[in-house]
């Protein structure tokens, strides 16, 4: 791999660890204003409503100009988000700003690989990836629930500049202050991000054209036989790992006892499998192999309603290490799998957008469901078994309509070779 691949790397790496730094220090936030618990899961929720509602331009807007202008735009959207939280603004409206940032900052950082690099190292710079990725939410999320430690704050507010007034004296303005400096750092990254030379398509005016043109590529995707299959995979990761952040800090603080900056290192350690399981499957499987995964999803939902029977630290760990390695290694093949299909059915920008749309409406759909049960009053231990269920009722299904379709496709190449002779 090529400094300029590295570069992209860190750009990356930056600018999530801040995204994560910054959502446990908003849940912190709304923790001081006693905000109702179920704002919680909303921010999640505010956080990818742009992902959703602009993922027919995003793409193109992507493909219109070199991708790192886009990475150093997006960045300073996100910056402006962070400033807002800054002074005062209503966390929720804060965040949505940081994703709006982070809907745009998508399809390049994703489209730039496939530009940058030949197909047959996309699983494992897609390993990379998302191991950096997964790297930069544990590191953020540790970050974050360090940030908001009393003690740890105490000790960065009393480094006060000489004849300087900072002006910062609040345990969140100094978080906030931190997490901008990351932003900042991805942002000169980004500058250093090598142009691949691809030609860009100039950004059609029109959003209806886009609008249809974003639509046609999402029908496109859903009825190719791979693409289908490995698009529901990564789109059902996305809602469930969402939701499972927000599910871990809340059984910590039930089922352990644990207090939030604790809970979000409990995040950090199914974060830590996500990872071992990204590198394992970019190590050992490849891209024609990629559907053989799909069961670990199963044994992931169940191992999530195992939860439900532990009450200690120590039995946790490993057990959300165990998750988080299922999930890790059956979503990298398959998001190695749904780009190589996206970009021989309609280009990079184009596909990566589509799956933002599917995987982020997941998302949405997932932390608002869990929030109306945070907000009936429903015990976290039932709404970690209907998960559970769910997870593996889907992947089950998943597997049954893979498998249906590889009947069909051998027949009709049975059929074929008999016409042939």
């Amino acid at each position: 791999m090529s400094l300029g691949f590295y570069i992209i790397m860190a750009a990356q790496f930056f600018s999530a660890l801040a995204d994560n730094a910054l959502l446990i220090v908003a849940i912190a936030i709304l923790r001081d204003m006693h905000a109702p618990a179920a704002y919680e899961p909303l921010l999640k929720t505010f956080f990818t409503v742009s992902y959703v509602a602009l993922a027919a331009f995003v793409g193109a807007f992507a493909d219109s100009m070199p991708k790192w202008r886009v990475m150093f735009i997006s960045n300073g959207i996100k910056i402006f988000g962070c400033s807002l939280m800054f002074f005062d603004v209503h966390p929720l409206i804060a965040y949505a700003v940081v994703g709006l940032g982070a809907a745009a900052y998508s399809p390049a950082k994703y489209g730039i690989l496939t530009e940058y690099l030949p197909h047959r190292l996309l699983v494992v710079a897609n390993g990379w990836i998302e191991g950096l990725t997964v790297g930069a939410i544990i590191l953020g999320v540790v970050l974050g629930g360090m940030l908001i430690q009393p003690e740890m704050a105490r000790s960065l507010l009393d480094l006060d500049f000489p004849l300087i007034d900072t002006g910062v004296d609040s345990i969140a303005e100094m978080s906030l202050l931190i997490i901008g400096g990351l932003y900042l750092v991805a942002a000169i990254f980004n500058l250093y991000v090598p142009d691949t030379g691809v030609d860009h398509k100039p950004l059609k005016k029109n959003p209806v054209f886009l609008f249809h043109e974003f639509n046609h590529c999402v029908k496109l995707l859903w009825r190719d036989k791979l693409g289908q299959i490995s698009l529901a995979v990564t789109t059902l990761f996305w809602g469930a790992g969402a939701t499972l952040q927000f599910i871990v800090l809340e059984w910590a603080k039930t089922a352990l006892h644990l207090d939030l900056s604790k809970a979000s290192m409990l995040q950090g350690v199914v974060a830590v499998g996500v990872a071992i399981g990204a590198i394992l499957a970019a190590k050992i499987i490849t891209l024609r192999k990629s559907v053989r995964v799909i069961p670990l999803g199963i044994a992931m939902g169940i191992g999530v309603m195992v939860m439900i029977a532990v009450r200690d630290t120590w039995v946790a760990m490993p057990l959300l290490v165990v998750i988080g390695v299922l999930s890790g290694f059956f979503v990298v093949p398959m998001n190695a799998l749904l780009q190589h299909r996206g970009h021989i059915l309609m280009g990079a920008g184009h596909s990566i957008a589509v799956q933002n749309f599917n995987e982020n409406l997941s998302i949405l759909v997932m932390t608002t469901i869990y929030s109306l049960l945070i907000r009936a009053n429903l015990s976290i231990y039932w709404i970690i078994a209907l998960f559970g269920l769910f997870v593996a009722g889907t992947m089950y299904f998943v597997q049954r309509r893979h498998e249906a379709n590889q009947r069909e496709h051998d027949s009709v190449a049975q059929l074929e070779d008999s016409a042939h002779h």
